[in-house]
């Protein structure tokens, strides 16, 4: 699943902490089936727009240190 945008409007920290609420509604429970639904599927983006992030943090750091890679 690739629906993280070029250029997030989230930061990282606000969509990891958004993601943490929605793990916590969904642990809590008392939710319809649909309303579960929408939270894993907004989860799932959220998931993906960490990795994003986190997968660009990676490339930078990559990048300002070239030679650390063949280690």
């Amino acid at each position: 699943m690739s629906s993280a945008p070029e250029q997030p409007t989230q930061t990282y920290e606000q969509a990891r902490e958004e993601l943490a609420d929605v793990v916590r509604r969904l642990e809590a429970g008392g939710l319809t089936l649909e309303e579960s639904l929408a939270l894993w599927e907004r989860g799932e983006q959220l998931a993906e727009l960490c990795r994003h992030w986190l997968d660009r943090a990676r490339e930078r750091l990559a990048a300002a240190a070239p030679g650390d890679q063949e280690k």
